[in-house]
């Protein structure tokens, strides 16, 4: 009995053990080797690609370098935030600075108002006013389905190009003209101690962010809210226009005045931004409406439910409840809505605003002949720009997302 046992042991114990097979049957073997040999295969493209670069680069008699960056440009942008100028022999990288800012610029801009009314139309969609939802609805199904570059030359050429000249400008009182060169408004301009609002400012918003965590504390602890809204509203106005007064009204606008076939004075904001930054607003607002729509039909109706139980109003429901939760659902499909709009914002070449790619990857790379050079630089800036955008999204979903015990 002692011997069968032991033989039916050793049997068993003999089809447990997995059965190693051949080198080339070994699923982990296998999964090494293929991978090594990818491995060698893009290593082998990225090679061969550096070596035909160079070639040709020896072939015309170029080599390979960014000592570019420090030759004048020798050409000319409108648009510009800080100084650029032909005449005074502004280089290739001053250039890349200017295209950069206006990137930036652009995709800032865009990123807040795209924001702001994609949160918009997105609830109106869910409204339970007839019209309101079903304008919404035809906005979103309209502009997200036509292509933005279609939707850019519309801007530029059919809304802002046939308005009339500086002469006959429309003008909406305070100094504020719009004409086919662009909308001219005041423009600020900044004595001695105006340093002091921007530092009340800071304060301001500093205290107005401490406050709000103050007060949250003390809701969770004590249950009592207090008007974090209102205080942080008077704090980040009144702080500041209290140092305006102080430091001697440090702060005075330009305003324009139209003279001749032109304007004097003022700050022109040219029509090329405009419609660069309306297309790219209007287009993705849309996607983000659809998204913030998904987002709060995420939540439970049981949720809904509950707050309207505890006395909530519909509003109140809607902010404390309803939106901190969607936000859970909305925020990884609205960080690509942030790329996609900083992206799409080199679809500016079409119109002519001097961005990136229209200064740095057009206009530079046709003089200095460093495409190479140029479009690497350019890649790595949008790679740049999104890694940086993707982080700080993360990091907000990460305080966003649910922990669990």
């Amino acid at each position: 009995m002692s011997t069968i046992g032991s033989s039916g042991r050793a049997d068993a114990a003999t089809l447990a053990a997995p059965s190693r097979g051949s080198f080339i049957n070994d699923p982990k073997t296998r999964a090494i080797f293929w991978q090594a040999v990818l491995v060698l295969v893009i290593a082998y493209l990225f090679y061969s690609a550096i070596e035909n670069a160079r070639a040709n680069l020896a072939a015309k008699g170029q080599v390979f370098g960014f000592d570019f960056l420090s030759a004048p440009g020798g050409f000319d942008i409108n648009q510009h935030l800080i100084s650029f100028s032909s005449e005074e022999g502004s280089t290739y990288g001053r250039a890349f600075l200017v295209g950069l800012i206006n990137t930036l610029l652009v995709s800032a801009i865009g990123i807040v108002l795209a924001t702001i009314l994609g949160f918009i139309i997105g609830i109106a969609r869910l409204s339970t006013n007839w019209i309101v939802a079903k304008v919404s609805q035809i906005y979103v199904e309209v502009l997200r389905n036509i292509p933005l570059l279609l939707q850019l030359i519309f801007w530029y050429n059919a809304v802002l190009k046939p308005l009339p000249n500086p002469r006959n400008a429309l003008s909406f009182g305070a100094g504020i003209f719009l004409s086919n060169r662009g909308l001219t408004i005041p423009e600020p301009t900044f004595a001695p101690g105006a340093e002091n609002i921007a530092y009340a400012l800071v304060i301001a918003l500093l205290f107005a962010f401490a406050f709000r965590h103050w007060a949250k504390g003390r809701q969770e602890k004590t249950g009592q809210q207090y008007p974090t809204g209102l205080v942080s509203l008077v704090s980040i106005v009144g702080l500041p226009l209290l140092a305006y007064f102080l430091s001697g009204l440090p702060l005075h606008f330009d305003v324009p005045v139209q003279k001749g076939f032109n304007f004097s004075g003022g700050l022109q904001v040219y029509p090329e931004f405009v419609a660069l930054v309306l297309g790219l607003v209007l287009y993705t607002a849309a996607f983000i409406a659809e998204i913030v729509r998904a987002g709060i039909q995420a939540v439970s109706r049981g949720q809904i439910e509950a707050a309207h139980a505890l006395g909530l109003r519909q509003k109140p429901t809607l902010n404390l409840v309803v939106i901190p939760q969607a936000m859970r659902v909305i925020t990884p499909p609205l960080t690509s809505q942030f790329l996609n709009l900083t992206k799409n914002s080199s679809l500016a070449v079409a119109i002519g605003y001097p961005d990136l790619v229209q200064i740095f990857a057009g206009t530079a790379l046709n003089q200095s002949a460093k495409a190479i050079e140029i479009m690497l630089m350019t890649m790595a800036v949008y790679l740049a720009i999104s890694l940086v955008t993707s982080f700080v999204m993360n990091v907000y979903n990460r305080r966003m997302a649910l922990v669990e015990r």
